[in-house]
């Protein structure tokens, strides 16, 4: 029961108390408020259902709880256990740059859209902390309204405040980075340049399955079947900035998938397997399921960033469009889909959670697609259309040569 009356023991008949039952507070202890009404019951009815639309609309709070406070706390109780590694990381950056410096001393339950707005102005127009010219972009005040969506979203639904004032909120639209994508010609060349690295696995492996980089980094040889020709997305590796390493499931059930391997990538991955054991040996160890497919000599993990400029190092040589090793995921996909392969089956490889991502991701490729499938079209016609004819001349010869 959100809120009960009853008559006040003073002697006087018009008198009525009200509680409501407010949110609770930062601790999640329960918290009340009582109200005095002169008059009838219906009016104390009356003024009990006017003080539950106050508290629908978060105008009963009295906790003084401030933002900043709150959202440590969600930290902590929620964003820790339920985020990855690396987005909780990005939590903490953003609340602790950007959020608690600007709306942080303000109490949760003061908080309204039009301070949350007012700040999304400023940061797109204010200099920056480092003295340097420039606001934040687009994209970044995007990703702190999400967050701070999610961390008011979580407070309403646990009874800490009325209502989610971030919905009231129009954050900046994020505009999408644009995607670049290599040829087959440019791919070859890259592979070609890096044959003789440590490196040559890893960008084969990327183009030809399209696995985010830290399913590549997190691959073991446990989940690879160079018999069936297939692996298995099972874990991602994390690098913390405060020295972890983190392999963990990947964030969806979708991403959790198995991908076919090409012919090529399949020999490749037995030489290196081959490869690898001999390093192992060499160091008195045996390669085990457990390790990783790409990793040192030693068997320690490769750090992601060192893939990443190692990759924009190579591209620039070979004249690549992109310096960005996740281009190199796009550049499967627009391969594949070029090919005429279904999008259904690209979206599982990719593992995205539904064919509509990859249809808006790679909507760039469509258009060609769309002409292919037209003038395949206007072509199975024209030739069934010519096949008519030569049925009908067949058989005006056949009955003139009857007569």
């Amino acid at each position: 029961m959100r809120g009960h009356i009853y008559q006040q023991k003073n002697g006087r008949k018009d008198g009525w108390t009200i509680v409501i039952d407010l949110p609770h507070d930062g601790e999640g202890k329960r918290q009340q408020k009582s109200f005095t009404v002169r008059g009838g019951i219906k009016d104390a009815q009356k003024r009990l259902r006017g003080l539950l639309h106050d508290l629908d609309k978060g105008k009963l709070t009295p906790s003084k709880q401030p933002l900043a406070q709150y959202l440590e706390q969600w930290l902590r109780d929620y964003a820790e256990p339920n985020t990855a590694p690396r987005t909780y990381e990005r939590y903490c950056e953003l609340i602790r740059l950007h959020l608690v410096p600007a709306l942080g001393s303000i109490p949760l339950t003061s908080l309204q859209p039009y301070h949350i707005q007012a700040y999304y102005g400023r940061a797109l127009k204010s200099g920056r902390r480092d003295g340097k010219s420039g606001g934040l972009s687009g994209k970044t005040v995007h990703h702190i309204h999400r967050l701070l969506f999610e961390a008011l979203r979580y407070a309403t639904k646990h009874n800490i405040v009325g209502r989610n004032v971030a919905e009231a909120v129009d954050p900046p639209r994020a505009q999408r980075r644009e995607m670049t994508t290599a040829d087959s010609e440019g791919v070859n060349r890259l592979l070609k340049a890096v044959k003789d690295t440590h490196y040559y696995p890893i960008f084969f492996t990327a183009v030809y399955t399209g696995l985010r980089r830290s399913e590549l980094l997190g691959l073991r040889w446990g989940n690879v079947d160079l018999d069936m020709a297939a692996l298995s997305v099972t874990d991602t590796i994390h690098f913390m900035k405060d020295g972890r390493v983190i392999i963990r499931q990947p964030k969806s059930r979708y991403s959790r998938r198995n991908v076919a391997l090409p012919p090529a990538l399949a020999i490749m991955l037995r030489e290196h397997k081959a490869k690898q054991t001999e390093d192992k040996k060499a160091l008195g160890l045996d390669l085990q399921d457990s390790d990783l497919v790409f990793s040192h000599p030693d068997g320690t993990p490769i750090r992601p960033n060192t893939v990443s400029r190692a990759f924009k190092l190579y591209a620039e040589r070979v004249g690549l469009p992109t310096g960005r090793f996740h281009d190199l995921r796009h550049t499967h996909a627009t391969l594949l889909l070029k090919q005429g392969v279904h999008p259904k089956i690209v979206s599982e490889r990719l593992g995205h959670s539904g064919v509509a991502i990859t249809l808006d991701t790679y909507s760039h490729v469509l258009p060609g697609m769309q002409e292919e499938a037209a003038k395949r079209f206007g072509e199975v016609l024209q030739q069934a259309k010519v096949q008519s004819e030569i049925e009908q001349i067949a058989e005006l010869r056949f009955n003139d040569k009857r007569e």
